[in-house]
């Protein structure tokens, strides 16, 4: 389906029903994209529901379809999430975008000890509104039914004590274990990707000693943007998804 849009009300369709999308998406959908009656398009409400069909309606204040088919996936087991740290520029943006795309089920904002970027106070909101914004984007984009956990920004301390009930994997360049060689299980998965200036000696130290693995990809240094969904292809192929 080459268009996709999101109804986050949307709880429930059949086969013959109207659905519509409103304000900006259908704003958008008609101005921009051009989209026609006839067309056919995808709507998802983000929790796993997607249908589609023809459209039947196509104004600047709606654009409506007619349901030919409805599709509902549950949540992927096991989960992996992303704990991106923050980073300068737009590279933690990055590399959250693209971690949507690869299918990643959850993002976590963290104030590594090394990240130049920091939220503070009214940063936290604006930051975790904009990761919101480019994860619903990117899900949009790559047709994904269920969009992913935008979590609280979070401390060192904080990630530890999310290591308690995860398998977590730091990217770590001088690690002696290859992601690839990794065995893993059942249990979800918290990958965790560190600034420009690498994880901080203590802070491997302190994830470590809760059980965390440290493992590396290859012999390249990837930059913070790159490292996650580099590593988020090669789970994804480990797990089955691919």
């Amino acid at each position: 389906m080459a268009h996709f849009y999101i109804d986050e009300t949307l709880d429930s369709a059949a086969v013959g029903d109207r659905v519509s999308i409103v304000g900006s998406e259908a704003r958008h959908a008609v101005t921009v994209s051009r989209l026609a009656v006839g067309e056919s398009i995808a709507i998802g409400n983000g929790a796993g529901l997607v249908v589609s069909g023809a459209i039947v309606t196509a104004e600047h204040t709606e654009l409506a379809i007619e349901v030919a088919a409805v599709k509902n996936d549950d949540r992927r087991t096991p989960a992996v999430f992303l704990a991106q740290a923050l980073a300068k520029g737009d590279r933690d943006e990055l590399a959250v975008q693209a971690a949507t795309e690869l299918g990643v089920d959850g993002v976590i904002p963290w104030t590594a000890a090394r990240s130049i970027s920091r939220w503070e106070g009214a940063k936290v909101a604006k930051g975790r509104d904009r990761w919101t914004a480019v994860v619903r984007e990117a899900s949009k984009q790559s047709l994904r039914s269920w969009i992913p956990d935008v979590l609280d920004l979070v401390s060192t301390r904080q990630l530890v004590k999310l290591a308690e009930g995860a398998r977590m994997l730091v990217l770590e360049p001088t690690a002696e274990l290859t992601l690839s060689a990794l065995e893993l299980d059942d249990r979800d998965l918290i990958l965790v990707v560190g600034p420009e200036g690498g994880i901080a000696p203590h802070e491997l130290d302190a994830l470590t000693t809760v059980g965390a693995s440290v493992v590396r990809l290859g012999s390249e240094v990837l930059r913070t943007s790159t490292a996650g969904p580099a590593a988020l292809a090669m789970l994804n192929a480990k797990l089955g998804r691919w």
